[in-house]
């Protein structure tokens, strides 16, 4: 098993990492402002559902899948930027108009927000790269199976990532009633300027 100190130091390592807003958060927090609580959780849902393909990834050897997929992490790359600054555009175009529940009760508006979490998340391939760095720190291999360690500190970082993100959207959806028209179609300028400012980031970024 995991040392206890170095456990807890790991949960507070994943709150500090989960809390500061990415393009992941920006897409909740926006989508969660105009359509509600259930959108934003979808885009939780979808966010979830790409970071587990990455820990996956990363349990059967960031070396390994990186050498073997070569140059595709490139175009990984700049589709996923390319998506982000699509989707900051539309959030610039956006006019601060709420979205009625019933914008989101049908089937395909729930999936539509399930796949912008998880292109989001998977848009930047470097993030394989952090967690490749970020969770062997805390696995010591005189405790046991490191694969299981592996495991359990990707399972909590997902149960962490899923608690905040959550939060996010459930605070943001019901703040978002209390706005006017234009604090809104601000906060949606806000947002679209950090999407596409990271998608530009993203897509200058060289590989590593």
């Amino acid at each position: 098993m995991i040392d206890p100190a170095l456990f807890i130091t790991y949960v507070l390592a994943c709150v500090v990492v989960v809390i500061v807003p990415g393009p992941s958060v920006t897409v909740i927090i926006a989508n969660s402002l105009r359509y509600g609580t259930r959108a934003g959780l979808m885009n939780v849902a979808g966010t979830q559902a790409g970071l587990a393909i990455m820990l996956v990834v990363l349990a059967f050897g960031l070396e390994t899948v990186v050498r073997v997929m070569g140059e595709m992490f490139v175009w990984v790359k700049l589709a996923g930027a390319a998506y982000l600054i699509w989707l900051g555009i539309k959030l610039w175009r956006s006019d601060g108009t709420l979205a009625g529940p019933g914008d989101v009760d049908t089937a395909s508006a729930r999936r539509n927000f399930f796949l912008q979490g998880f292109i989001v998340i998977l848009s930047n391939p470097k993030a394989l790269v952090f967690f490749g760095a970020f969770i062997p720190q805390f696995i010591d291999p005189a405790r046991g199976s490191t694969a299981l360690q592996a495991m359990l500190l990707a399972a909590v970082f997902m149960v962490v990532a899923t608690v905040l993100d959550g939060g996010y959207a459930l605070l943001a959806g019901k703040t978002g009633r209390l706005f006017s028209r234009h604090r809104v179609r601000l906060l949606e300028r806000v947002s679209g300027s950090f999407l596409i400012g990271g998608g530009i980031w993203l897509a200058l970024t060289k590989r590593a």
